[in-house]
């Protein structure tokens, strides 16, 4: 029986998420992060993990350096709590969602007090 991507990526996402929280101790990690989604391609080789971090760009930064440090580790344990035959690659990344979805409360709320909205790659 052939296991699909969506649940391996369902499995994954929250066994990430319990890893993050009870298993990692890197000072690094910064403030808080959340595993927001997790793409596992067809063939479950290569698993793309995103996450966001709480904190100034630095924290962001860091955390994210600390996160493709523990890469192995994730993975190794994914491994052990899912028994899966073939473990896929993991690769951490930062989900700008959140980021996209605030800009857009922004420039809503400044329309609708009547405020000029500046042009750019952004608006």
């Amino acid at each position: 029986m052939r296991i699909r991507p969506e649940k391996v990526a369902h499995l994954m996402r929250r066994e990430v998420a319990d890893i993050l929280e009870t298993k990692l101790r890197d000072p690094r990690l910064g403030r808080t992060v959340t595993v927001t989604d997790v793409e596992v391609t067809h063939d479950l080789s290569f698993a793309k993990i995103y996450v966001t971090v709480l904190g100034t760009e630095a924290e962001r930064k860091s955390t994210l350096e600390a996160l493709g440090h523990a890469t192995g580790f994730v993975r190794r344990e994914i491994g052990q709590r899912l028994e899966l035959r073939e473990v896929p690659e993991i690769r951490f990344l930062y989900d700008d969602s959140l980021d996209k979805g605030g800009r857009v409360e922004d420039l809503l709320r400044r329309l609708e007090r009547g405020e000029p909205v500046e042009g750019g790659e952004d608006a």
